[in-house]
């Protein structure tokens, strides 16, 4: 099954951030604008979103991170752990737009993961990637010849064996960022509590929850330097992958929804949309101009009933499409060929039944997002639909956890931005080198 590894990471030396931990780091490098990319570097010199999305032009960029990164080093702003250790991290937040709602604390740790092919079926991705940032990754792998920015992936353990090991790390730093999240880093070394962790992973599979591009790129690169280094040793740092580990059945494990916002149709009319929708969903108008908010609830009871996908249009009309019973998806000419654990997932009926077979946006549109935004919040979604930008807002409910996982396990994965597993996890709390000669660290 999984095998992780303790890291030896290159981490910030605290006692030479003025503004401490919170005014290195950065969200991962693939949702940050231009705007807050500016906002970042400003914050501190040795952000590390100068290193994961850096200045230059064309492929000069890469070379100036690995310059950088290479200039911390030798400045003592990065330094090296020299003791085995995973680091927990707890994140303590209010689900976004929740109003009256209780803090969430989500715990996990940093380890690193042996980089396995998919065909292994020990790492289980659950939707499909994009080329392009792929290739952007890979170039700044070969440049800095380090893993920056951690994956994000879930473990299975039921009756939390793990939570007393992770419950002995020694705390290094405790933050809040503008964001309104309370973070928490500390340090697992003692080496029953290593073992301990290692050997429970290990009973698991792991599943991808988020940072896909991130483990394919690690896995391309992996085999690009075993292939330069036919001697490598096994544990050689470069088949190794930086991940936060979640266990997957923790409650406080939480997943919001992504919604498509479908623009810049040559026609759209939302009256064919209806039209076609009541072939495979029961069709329920809600008020016209219904708030987000409104939308949401009736999604979600909607949602007890089958999958579900709310409508929007410009104009301030509003449906609820629940999958019919009677729905013969079997014959369907797009869902029809998905497989069965693909087609009662709300997003794949929303993308094969509706986007592709009632709009018209073929798959590789879709992937490419030539008329999709991904927008995850409904109440400013909503707004800019109704101000006249774009045609139509689908708004989704979440996918369960528990879906992803079956999905994962049977060999399937789902569109594009399927989840959204919140908060984030930051870029620069651990770095990652990949050195073919050196080795990662046994329990």
């Amino acid at each position: 099954m999984a095998e992780i590894a303790p890291l030896t990471p290159l981490r910030y030396d605290l006692g030479r951030l003025s503004g401490g931990l919170a005014s290195v780091l950065s969200p991962p490098y693939d949702v940050i604008s231009p705007a807050e990319r500016a906002a970042l570097a400003a914050r501190d010199p040795h952000n590390v979103v100068r290193l994961i999305l850096p200045d230059g032009e064309g492929d000069t960029k890469y070379a100036r991170a690995a310059e950088l990164l290479g200039q911390w080093r030798a400045d003592g702003v990065l330094v090296r752990d020299s003791e085995p250790s995973f680091y927990r991290f707890d994140q303590t937040f209010l689900p976004p737009g929740a109003v009256g709602a209780r803090a969430i604390t989500r715990r996990g740790f940093l380890a690193l993961v042996r980089v396995v092919p998919f065909e292994q079926r020990i790492v289980l991705p659950h939707e499909r990637t994009l080329s392009g940032p792929k290739e952007d990754r890979l170039k700044l792998f070969r440049a800095t010849q380090t893993n920056l920015s951690p994956g994000f992936m879930l473990y299975r353990d039921p009756r939390g064996e793990l939570d007393g090991p992770l419950a002995e790390g020694e705390p290094i730093a405790e933050f809040d960022t503008p964001d309104g999240i309370h973070h928490a880093l500390a340090r697992v070394r003692a080496g029953a509590a290593l073992r301990a962790i290692v050997e429970g992973v290990a009973r698991s599979t792991l599943l991808i929850a988020d940072g896909h591009h991130r483990y394919e790129t690690a896995l391309r690169y992996a085999g690009e330097v075993s292939s330069a280094h036919p001697g490598a040793p096994p544990r050689a740092e470069h088949r190794f992958f930086l991940t936060f580990l979640v266990n997957g059945d923790d409650p406080n494990l939480v997943v919001f929804p992504t919604h498509r916002h479908v623009h810049s149709l040559v026609a759209f009319s939302f009256d064919d949309l209806a039209r076609g929708a009541r072939d495979t969903f029961v069709v329920t108008e809600l008020a016209r101009g219904a708030e987000a908010e409104e939308i949401v609830t009736a999604l979600r009871l909607a949602g007890h009933h089958g999958p579900t996908v709310g409508a929007a249009a410009a104009d301030g009309r509003v449906m609820v499409l629940t999958l019919r019973e009677d729905a013969h998806l079997d014959t369907h000419p797009t869902l029809g060929p998905k497989p069965a654990v693909l087609r009662k997932t709300d997003v794949t009926l929303l993308h094969a039944g509706i986007l592709e077979h009632l709009l018209g946006i073929t798959p590789q549109a879709q992937a490419a997002k030539t008329n999709l935004f991904y927008p995850q919040d409904a109440r400013a979604a909503l707004a800019a639909l109704r101000s006249g930008t774009g045609n139509v807002l689908f708004l989704m409910n979440a996918t369960p956890v528990a879906q992803v996982r079956e999905v994962a396990e049977a060999g399937e994965v789902m569109p594009q931005k399927s989840t959204f597993f919140y908060p984030k996890v930051p870029t620069g709390l651990a770095i990652h080198t990949l050195d073919p000669g050196r080795l990662v660290a046994g329990v």
